[in-house]
């Protein structure tokens, strides 16, 4: 067996691995990556998530979310606006090529794939390394950044699986008891230890008057009946639209979630494989349910995902199941539901606070919470709001002590492993804020191989600097709607927030009489129309006989729509989403005559 040495060790090339194995690297750490798959980013590319959710307000899009963005509008034949469930989709060989890109740039990071971790070592304790079958690896500080929290299981590191009462955690949205028939989700609880995973699946439209492969049918079509209901075939299918009419299935509506014998994700690899084909033929079948309901122009996309051994994925499928829960770290602190919410009265949620008063918060989030159960409505505190005429997640943060374990050194958390509740970890699971995380957990090593000293030792303002002053990717902390991280008010206020948390705005607008400069006009066309104003805060361009909604995701543009007199006649400059059915606002302006 061969025998490695390196400071930091980076297990799974997932969204927050990948992440992690990034950071550290380009803050001059030697770092050894490690993946199971030959394409980096997990949720963003291998499985198959290409549309992603939360921190998509203009705002929000700092660190490595931001980069990988701007990275996407650079290389995307046909831009990022497709669908309607995501502001951003793509293909996903576009999203594993940056991440293969911005490792290979990194002379000091090696990346090594098709391995599974066996083993981990410890001395006390204290991690102080992995062993794969063909070789071992001795690291200073050692990332957990696999799917499904491999390295807890293997390590004896303690981790919770499964849900908690609300007597442990008093968390609005979760079960009175976890064993009593008459509590409303004791169904769940039965039958869903964890949130059902998806296997995606793309699809693709090949043309009117063609006919696609038929699909291979692979068992009952039963549960599908009903998928697309209140919605119609055409939005159903603009959902995860991406470019080049092809669609990502992952649909959660009698679709394609599968939450059968979920205990086998964290039992045996064969166990494990089991559920894999199932879930599998269980997103095949409904591929081959769109394709009777909606006619043989649609069928499978093809060479989308690479054919690989050890997976039933490949060609239109995934090469593994979109993961939405894992075994969770117990971790020097937890994130619970009350940590997510709004503080009453308000529209964010509380800063988290050490043992020594200081605000620890490495990164953020702002997703609706939002669980998965298959036949299962899951009722839960609401925490979202209208904002830029369209609703989205009121924000809030993730500390640092949910990534460090509560008895064990030499280790860090940095996926949906992280030390979080089964019911926080519906909003905390999403793709933007777990590249965030990765981002910190791989900024926290590298500043640990730099002043020598155990993760938990780590003084968290230095990791805050760090995060904050990238000269690459510097990371918002704070959630504020107005600042962008050009502004030259964002790191002065970002700080301020973090010295001074009473300052923190309930609004989380730091000046509504100021916004941040844009430029507005590069990929935008001008759209000329008469503009109304709904009660709900919606926005709507009239021009002739179509009605257009308008949404904002840059602080600017939402101000611009407030401030629009309601029947005036309109200038818009923005981007046009068929599958959104909106128009992505960019500046607002009223004209005398259209």
């Amino acid at each position: 067996m061969e025998n490695l040495k390196t400071e930091v060790l980076v297990v799974g090339g997932g969204t927050g691995g990948t992440a992690a194995a990034i950071q550290a690297a380009r803050l001059g750490a030697q770092v050894l990556l490690v993946s199971e798959w030959p394409w980096l980013g997990g949720m963003l590319t291998a499985a198959g998530v290409t549309a992603p959710d939360g921190n998509e307000l203009a705002a929000f899009q700092t660190g490595l979310w931001g980069a990988f963005l701007r990275e996407l509008e650079q290389r995307q034949p046909g831009g990022l606006h497709n669908g309607w469930v995501s502001f951003f989709t793509y293909e996903p060989a576009v999203g594993a090529s940056i991440f293969a890109d911005w490792v290979a740039a990194l002379p000091n990071l090696t990346w090594r794939w098709g391995h599974h971790p066996r083993e981990v070592l410890r001395s006390g304790n204290r991690v102080t390394g992995v062993v794969f079958d063909p070789f071992s690896v001795e690291a200073q500080i050692t990332i957990d950044g696999t799917e499904l929290g491999d390295l807890l299981a293997l390590g004896n590191i303690p981790y919770r699986w499964g849900w908690e009462s609300q007597e442990q955690w008093q968390e609005p949205s979760a079960p009175n008891s976890l064993t009593d028939p008459a509590d409303p989700l004791f169904p769940a609880i039965q039958q869903y230890p964890v949130q059902a995973p998806t296997w995606v699946v793309v699809m693709q439209d090949y043309g009117t008057g063609e006919t696609a492969p038929l699909i291979p049918s692979t068992g009952s079509q039963a549960s599908f009946v009903g998928a697309w209901e209140g919605y119609g075939p055409e939005q159903f299918l603009n959902y995860g639209r991406l470019p080049g009419n092809r669609f990502m299935i992952n649909w959660p509506q009698q679709g394609n979630d599968y939450g059968v014998g979920l205990e086998r994700l964290i039992e045996p690899e064969t166990t494990r494989y089991d559920y894999w084909q199932e879930a599998k033929n269980h997103s095949q079948e409904f591929a081959r349910f769109i394709q009777a309901q909606l006619g043989q122009r649609y069928g499978l996309a093809e060479h989308v995902f690479p054919e690989l051994e050890g997976t039933p994925g490949g060609g239109g499928f995934a090469l593994y199941p979109y993961y939405r829960e894992s075994r969770r770290l117990v971790g020097l602190t937890t994130v619970s539901e009350r940590d997510i919410l709004p503080v009453p009265g308000s529209q964010v949620a509380p800063l988290p606070v050490n043992e020594e008063g200081v605000v620890d918060a490495i990164a953020i989030g702002n997703y609706p919470n939002d669980h998965h159960y298959p036949g299962f409505k899951m009722p839960l505190a609401p925490k979202a709001i209208r904002w830029g005429g369209r609703w989205t997640g009121t924000p809030f943060t993730i500390p640092y002590r949910a990534l460090v374990p509560a008895t064990v050194d030499g280790l860090l958390a940095c996926d949906k492993n992280i030390s979080v509740t089964h019911i926080a970890n519906g909003a905390t699971r999403l793709q933007p804020i777990v590249l965030c995380l990765g981002q910190a957990a791989g900024a926290a090593a590298a500043l640990c191989i730099q002043h020598p000293c155990q993760p938990r030792e780590l003084p968290v303002k230095h990791l805050q600097y760090t995060l904050l002053r990238d000269p690459q990717a510097p990371a918002m902390l704070i959630p504020c709607f107005d600042l962008l991280p050009q502004d030259e008010h964002w790191l002065n206020q970002q700080t301020t927030f973090l010295d001074t948390p009473t300052a923190y705005p309930a609004s989380g607008f730091t000046d509504s009489s100021r916004t941040s400069s844009q430029n507005f006009t590069s990929g935008t066309h001008i759209f000329y129309g008469h503009y109304q104003r709904g009660k709900d805060h919606s926005h709507q361009l009239l021009r002739d006989t179509e009605t257009i909604s308008l949404v904002a995701i840059s602080p600017q543009a939402a101000m611009q729509l407030m401030q629009v007199t309601a029947g005036s006649n309109v200038k818009v400059f923005g981007i046009h989403n068929l599958g959104g059915a909106w128009i992505l606002v960019k500046a607002i302006q009223s004209v005398d005559d259209v």
